[in-house]
C-alpha cells in the first residue's frame, strides 16, 4: 500500500470548507489510495489553525481517531536531525512541523508528500533527495 507524509495545509483544507485549496484537496483524497502519516508537530499545527471553529477542530480529532492520518512517533535524538534542518534552512519559512516531516521522511523511507507548500522541493534529505509532491 502506498504511503505518504500529509503537511498540515491540505488537511486544513480538507476541514475549512472556505480554503482556496478546498475542492482541490477535497478531490485528491477521494482518489488517494494509501496511508496518510504525519507527526504530533503537524497535529498540532492543524488543530492551532482550525481553532475557528470548535466543531471543525472536533471533526478533524474524530478523523484521525478514526484512522484518517497515521502518526509517526518521533524520538528524543530526533531533535538532532530536526534541529539540523531547522539551521540549514533558517533563511527559509521552515518550521519546527516541516523539519517533523522530513526526518520522519528519512526514518521511515516514505519518498511522498502532500502538501500545498513549494518549500518541500527546496528541503532535501539526508542522501540529497527532495520529497515527491504527490498535490
Amino acid at each position: 500500500m502506498k504511503r505518504a507524509l500529509i503537511d498540515a495545509g491540505p488537511v486544513i483544507a480538507l476541514f475549512d470548507k472556505t480554503d482556496l485549496h478546498h475542492q482541490s484537496v477535497l478531490k485528491f483524497l477521494k482518489k488517494f489510495e494509501g496511508r496518510l502519516h504525519t507527526t504530533w508537530p503537524v497535529l498540532t499545527e492543524i488543530s492551532y489553525m482550525l481553532d475557528f471553529n470548535e466543531h471543525v477542530r472536533l471533526d478533524f480529532l474524530s478523523w484521525v481517531i478514526e484512522g484518517g492520518i497515521e502518526i509517526i512517533l518521533l524520538k528524543q535524538n530526533d531533535l538532532i536531525r530536526i534541529r539540523e534542518i531547522l539551521d540549514k534552512y533558517s533563511d527559509l519559512p521552515v518550521d519546527f512541523a516541516d523539519a517533523s516531516l522530513i526526518t520522519a521522511a528519512e526514518n521511515e523511507r516514505i519518498g511522498d508528500i502532500i502538501t500545498i507548500d513549494r518549500d518541500f522541493s527546496i528541503y532535501r534529505l539526508s542522501d540529497g533527495r527532495v520529497l515527491n509532491s504527490l498535490l
